[in-house]
């Protein structure tokens, strides 16, 4: 469906049953929400899931004439605004690689309304984009050499209604997102690949959050979710089954 809010036309998707405790996923950078189309009908039987199109990107459009918008505080309010429209006080967060920024602030500003962050591929600096590339490569070989099959890419993935819009929205402002960490108040897993230049930043993260541990998904690396889905999905729902002990 399509939504109005703050001035954008978002595409969102909710599925699962209202009795479910609520999820927000954050997807990676430029990628649309049928990056978590591998994962979602596993998520369902436990979570009321939500997905939503960035401003900018996939199906969702912009405010017209507003450059300012493509910002990360833009983002959570929009994602904020969302869970309201379907009367969700609170809810739980997973996010990956870019969505990782989205999602940092939306906690921080949000903590009221978080009941866990499952932050995968987390990083507070520039994104070594190279080194991410590499890493990838890397650990597709490992896997490779283990046996162990990487699913193809979910259909639509990167299918924008403007691929010049979506650039611009995943390359927000600048934000200080090292200052939002200490702001993480819920319990927090850090989940970042063993060949990911972003392991350097998510040990920080995990340190510097009250409430945070650190997973090594090995062999991976930038990007869990697509890269092995199954490793990732595995390490969210063992942080879920933890927090219910």
């Amino acid at each position: 469906m399509q939504l109005q809010v703050n001035g954008a036309n978002l595409r969102v998707e909710v599925e699962g049953s209202s009795r479910h405790p609520a999820l927000l996923l954050w997807p990676p950078g430029r990628c649309t929400l049928r990056v978590w189309d591998h994962l979602a009908p596993r998520l369902v039987e436990r979570f009321r899931v939500v997905r939503v199109d960035v401003r900018g990107v996939g199906q969702s459009t912009p405010a017209a004439g507003d450059e300012a918008q493509f910002n990360f505080e833009q983002y959570a309010a929009d994602a904020g605004a969302v869970l309201d429209h379907f009367g969700i006080e609170r809810c739980h967060v997973w996010s990956q690689s870019w969505g990782t920024r989205a999602a940092i602030v939306f906690c921080a500003l949000n903590p009221q309304r978080v009941l866990s962050a499952a932050l995968y591929a987390a990083n507070t600096g520039p994104a070594d984009v190279p080194a991410q590339r590499e890493g990838t490569k890397r650990s597709a070989e490992e896997r490779r050499k283990a046996g162990i099959e990487t699913p193809p890419m979910p259909d639509g993935i990167m299918a924008h209604a403007d691929a010049e819009t979506a650039r611009r929205a995943t390359q927000a402002r600048p934000y200080d997102l090292a200052a939002m960490v200490p702001r993480l108040t819920m319990p927090v897993l850090v989940a970042t690949g063993s060949h990911d230049p972003n392991l350097a930043s998510s040990r920080v993260v995990a340190a510097e959050a009250p409430r945070a541990t650190l997973r090594v998904l090995t062999p991976v690396g930038h990007n869990a979710i697509l890269e092995h889905p199954q490793l990732a999905l595995d390490a969210f729902l063992k942080f879920q089954d933890a927090l219910a002990t």
